[in-house]
């Protein structure tokens, strides 16, 4: 797969080397002339000193080739706009943009050519609360423009899952386990598979079913005592 990034910073020739390594090829776009002669011995990827947000410096770099363009500079205004000639000006059939600041992520879909956004900071929200929330749903990524989530939830002792097999919960339609996670271990989900306590559900969901998912996996509120 050939896939362009704009952005060498450390996020951009992290990822450059990445997919490099796996047997991509990579274009590392950056307009920092020092910066690429500072690195570009380091990683063996094909360097472009462009502005990612100018069309005519990209032209003849072979854009148009890629399968994926990704948008990883630390400016959000450079992501967006590089998006956007990804996809009207290139063709490029996937793009992936970083997202810097939370309060921009609004702006990041289909009309500036973004396919996938990610955000640091909401990752990392996520990840902090998958690790201490017992018997909530948590949503770890969005994808699909937000409409599509990969959730994870660990089973609490009162959540109305524990003690059945897996066919016997009446799933969302467009909800679907992808797999249960048990003592460090990953157990591939099936009908006959029990659901135990402490058992961490990773699924995929619409953002319509998630309220219907959280009612079979999440922990009943407890009765309040008088």
């Amino acid at each position: 797969m050939k896939i362009a990034i704009a952005g060498a910073g450390n996020v951009g020739r992290f990822m450059a080397k990445d997919l490099q390594r796996l047997g991509h090829t990579v274009i590392l776009i950056d307009q920092n002339g020092d910066l690429i002669q500072k690195h570009r011995d380091r990683i063996d990827v094909t360097w472009l000193h462009a502005d990612a947000t100018e069309p005519l410096t990209l032209q003849g770099a072979g854009l148009s080739t890629c399968d994926v363009m990704v948008a990883a500079t630390g400016d959000d205004k450079v992501n967006l706009v590089s998006s956007l000639l990804a996809k009207q000006e290139f063709g490029i059939r996937r793009v992936v943009a970083r997202v810097n600041h939370p309060n921009n992520e609004w702006l990041f879909n289909e009309a500036w050519g973004v396919d996938e956004s990610v955000s640091p900071p909401h990752l990392l929200t996520s990840l902090v609360e998958e690790a201490v929330v017992v018997g909530d749903l948590v949503t770890l990524l969005r994808l699909e423009q937000g409409k599509v989530l990969l959730v994870e939830v660990t089973l609490a002792e009162n959540s109305p899952a524990v003690g059945k097999v897996l066919g016997e919960l009446t799933l969302p339609r467009d909800a679907v386990v992808t797999a249960i996670i048990r003592a460090g271990h990953v157990v591939v989900p099936r009908d006959e598979t029990p659901l135990m306590v402490g058992d961490e559900i990773l699924a995929l969901t619409t953002l319509e079913n998630e309220p219907e998912l959280e009612l079979l996996l999440s922990a009943r509120p407890q009765p309040v005592q008088t």
